[in-house]
């Protein structure tokens, strides 16, 4: 590192937990966010503030008036323009030395496992279950970490799945995939703004910790927050020896 960079960073630097050697870790790193919405955009700021070397961030989807309420990697001047392309903008603001792919399409599995190999550590802020399926997918392949947040009305929750580690549950484990299924959109349901702000920053948490090997991940446990009473909630998971994507 160079004397902007440790003074960028001294912060982290000051950490025990993190030091010279984790955040050398995390300028070395890649990080796949799997939509730039309302958990994707304080994810990708923490990643891209924290020094993260290369950030790909994924979206099909362009900015509407109605996203401004919470998505706020997006501003009103980015209205018409890709999700993606508009986060690429606002992180190269935050932190010029690092480097961030815009990918402004909607993925196919072909396109997600070709990523999904070529990261550190992948976020999944997508709002459709055929997405996060095919994430967990890819990263049950490649053991890749996969670190899986979602948020509805005020109630939220994150997840670690690592399959570098054998006893791990995927994603599958926990929401076994069937035909025709229907997530809940906020477009319909409605979502409290902060609420995407505390689950994707966890999700940019637990990432951190996993790219510098600082602390615990949630590995094997789901956190569940009640926005409007704040509370949190720690379940713990266990792996499915039945599971079609990640048993033996």
């Amino acid at each position: 590192m160079d004397d902007n960079q440790l003074l960028r960073y001294s912060r982290h630097i000051l950490l025990p937990q993190i030091g010279i050697e984790g955040q050398e870790k995390l300028l070395g790193a890649h990080a796949l966010i799997i939509g730039a919405g309302g958990l994707g955009s304080p994810a990708a700021l923490y990643l891209a503030a924290s020094g993260v070397g290369t950030i790909t961030i994924c979206d099909g989807d362009s900015v509407d008036l109605t996203n401004l309420q919470r998505q706020i990697a997006h501003f009103t001047r980015s209205l018409g323009t890709n999700k993606a392309i508009s986060a690429q903008r606002t992180l190269a603001e935050i932190n010029p030395e690092i480097r961030v792919v815009a990918i402004p399409n909607r993925l196919e599995n072909e396109e997600i496992s070709l990523l999904v190999s070529q990261a550190d550590v992948v976020l999944d802020a997508s709002d459709n279950f055929a997405t996060r399926h095919a994430v967990n997918r890819a990263c049950v392949m490649h053991k890749k970490p996969l670190v899986s947040g979602a948020a509805i009305r005020f109630d939220g929750q994150v997840a670690v799945f690592d399959l570098r580690h054998p006893d791990s549950p995927c994603y599958h484990c926990l929401f076994p995939e069937a035909g025709g299924e229907e997530g809940e959109r906020c477009a319909v349901m409605g979502v409290f703004a902060p609420l995407v702000g505390i689950i994707g920053s966890t999700q940019a948490a637990e990432a951190l910790k996993i790219l510098s090997g600082a602390g615990q991940s949630l590995n094997g446990r789901l956190l569940l927050l009640d926005g409007l009473q704040m509370e949190w909630r720690s379940i713990r998971l266990a792996r499915d020896p039945a599971c079609t994507v990640c048993s033996a």
